[in-house]
Order: structure tokens, then C-alpha cells, then sequence
């Protein structure tokens, strides 16, 4: 088969390839799946580059996302599964067989089956940051009735957090940068979308939702100042990313505030949350809740291009289409 790979770090343009490589075949417990798109997220361009380093077995096919059929099922896996649509997560998480290329294997429980009518374009583009959003947004219980503020609303884990929010029956208002990622963040359901960018942001916050529950953060060294004063007392902040220069606690400021600070990484959540995830997604896609960003469609050819894409934080959702 065609995959994209790398066998040591560094940028995409020095360490990525395309090979032919062995179609791999399901062991116990494993389901073979064909790739029709494959999500790329800035985890995968900072596991190449060696910002969060992880051993390589000879080689790395990257990308844990991704859209496809499953052709194969290995022992004890029900062969009906065959010919079932799925969207994967954690494909690439501790294995070399990633979805960057015309096959990958993965865990029966990571190939997830889609509701009929969801495209593949939204299927690659769950993974990663809609299980990121629901750990945010649930990891410090119900949200119905809250109100929640989401930092970067047009983003890709910005995105399904909102949308995930409101049908959990929580109240969202969301930061963006520009008019355009505003009308994205208000087109997936944010009630008011404020340029974080503006002195009065967090007035305009404050004037159209009150005082927030919880925010879900993807700048904290650069919000944290307008999450604390927009903030209830008892709430939390949860933030998913880190910035090149950590944030300055002011110590003082946060006691006052009586807040919580949650830092997550997905890979870290235990297994019944990302189940839970998994299930919450999957209803969500049912109901029609989920919608897609704006694609950027990449050949596996382009894989270089389709990473750097993504380290230019180009807005939208960056997929790579490996046949």
C-alpha cells in the first residue's frame, strides 16, 4: 500500500516520504480499515517535529484520524463488521499505522461506526478534537444550564466544543479573531462571539452572558486575565494546548476568583471518558448535531503540504485523501 512516513523527527519537508509498504493485516482484537480521508491535527505535525517526541518502531505512519471501510477483522471480532463505515481515533497512538495511508489497523473499539448520511470529510475530522471538546467540557460534570465560554471558537476542538455545549443544554459564547472565524464560531451555535483582540472583550463577554461557568481555553498565557474577570466564583478553566512561553500565574488573582485550573492532554484521559466520548459523538452525529469545518483536501502526495498547513494554523480543518 501508498503511506506517508517518517523514521526520524524533523520538519515535514525533511523526514516525510511516501513508501510502499506491507498492507497490514488484523491481529486478535484488531479490524483492518481502508482510508477514504485522514484528519491531520497540530498533535500529529508536533509528534514529527519532535516538540512531543514518541518512540518510532522502525517506522511512523502519522495521523491518529480518520474516515473509512473496515475490509478485514481479526480473531474475535464479529466478521459482519466487514464493509462497515467508521470513523478512527488514536489510530497512530503508540503504533506505527497511522492513517496517513491506503490502510491502517487499529482496536475494534477505535473503528467506530457511522450513522448513514455522515460524509467522510466530518468522519476524519472527529478523533482528536471532538473527544478533546468533551473531555473540556465534561470532565468537572453536567454542563445543562450552564454557561460556557469557548476561547478560539472557530477552531477545530473550539467547533465541537460549541456544538457539543449546546446539546448538552449549556449556554455558549466563544472568542474568535477575526469577523470570519466569528461567523464560523456563530454558525455552530455560539449565541454571541466576541474578537478577544478588542480592550472590552471581556465587557462585551459580561454583557451578553453574565458571568461563565466554565471556559474551555486554548491560550491561557494570553486569556487567563480575561477568563478571571469574566469568570463565577468556583468555576473552571480548562485549557487543552500549550503556547511557546508559559503563562504567568497571578497567584493572588486566581484565589480571588476561587478558581479552578484543569490542563488535559487527550492521551492521558482515562479509558470510560474517552468510552463515554465515544458514545456522546455518536449520538451527536445521529442527531445531526455535528457539522464540518471548512475543508482543505490534500493527495497523500501533498503530505508535506498538508502538514505544513496545518503549523500555519490555516483556518478550517486539514484532511489528507490517501487513493
Amino acid at each position: 500500500m501508498k503511506a506517508a512516513l517518517y523514521d526520524r523527527l524533523g520538519p515535514a519537508a525533511e523526514v516525510l516520504r511516501i513508501e510502499d509498504v506491507d498492507r497490514p493485516e488484523p491481529g486478535p482484537g484488531e479490524v483492518r480499515v481502508h482510508v477514504q480521508a485522514s484528519g491531520v491535527n497540530p498533535t500529529d505535525v508536533k509528534a514529527r517535529g519532535g516538540m512531543t517526541p514518541r518512540p518510532i518502531d522502525g517506522f511512523q505512519i502519522p495521523h491518529h484520524d480518520g474516515a473509512g471501510v473496515i475490509d478485514a477483522v481479526g480473531e474475535g471480532v464479529d466478521q459482519a463488521r466487514v464493509g462497515e463505515r467508521v470513523w478512527v481515533w488514536y489510530a497512530a497512538h503508540g503504533r506505527r499505522w497511522g492513517t496517513a495511508a491506503e490502510w491502517t489497523v487499529v482496536p475494534a473499539r477505535q473503528a467506530v461506526p457511522l450513522p448513514a448520511g455522515i460524509s467522510a470529510e466530518l468522519a476524519a475530522s472527529l478523533g482528536v478534537p471532538a473527544m478533546t471538546a468533551h473531555w473540556c467540557l465534561f470532565a468537572d460534570g453536567p454542563i445543562t444550564g450552564k454557561t460556557i465560554l469557548v476561547a478560539g471558537g472557530a477552531g477545530a476542538v473550539g467547533h465541537f466544543a460549541i456544538e457539543l455545549a449546546v446539546r448538552a443544554g449549556a449556554r455558549v459564547v466563544a472568542t474568535a479573531s477575526s469577523p470570519r472565524k466569528a461567523d464560523l464560531a456563530r454558525r455552530a451555535g455560539a449565541e454571541q462571539v466576541v474578537i478577544y483582540t478588542d480592550d472590552d472583550a471581556a465587557e462585551q463577554i459580561k454583557a451578553a452572558a453574565g458571568q461563565v461557568d466554565r471556559v474551555i481555553e486554548v491560550a491561557l498565557a494570553d486569556n487567563l486575565a480575561m477568563d478571571l474577570a469574566v469568570l463565577k466564583p468556583g468555576s473552571v478553566i480548562v485549557t487543552y494546548a500549550a503556547q511557546a512561553s508559559d503563562p504567568v500565574l497571578p497567584v493572588r488573582a486566581c484565589m480571588s476568583a476561587n478558581v479552578s485550573l484543569r490542563f488535559i492532554l487527550l492521551y492521558g484521559v482515562p479509558a470510560q471518558a474517552l468510552d463515554r466520548a465515544v458514545t456522546d459523538i455518536s449520538a451527536a452525529l445521529a442527531e445531526g448535531k455535528l457539522s464540518e469545518l471548512p475543508v482543505h483536501q490534500f493527495p497523500l502526495t501533498d503530505i508535506v503540504a498538508a502538514h505544513e498547513a496545518v503549523e500555519a494554523a490555516r483556518p478550517g480543518k486539514v484532511l489528507v485523501i490517501p487513493s
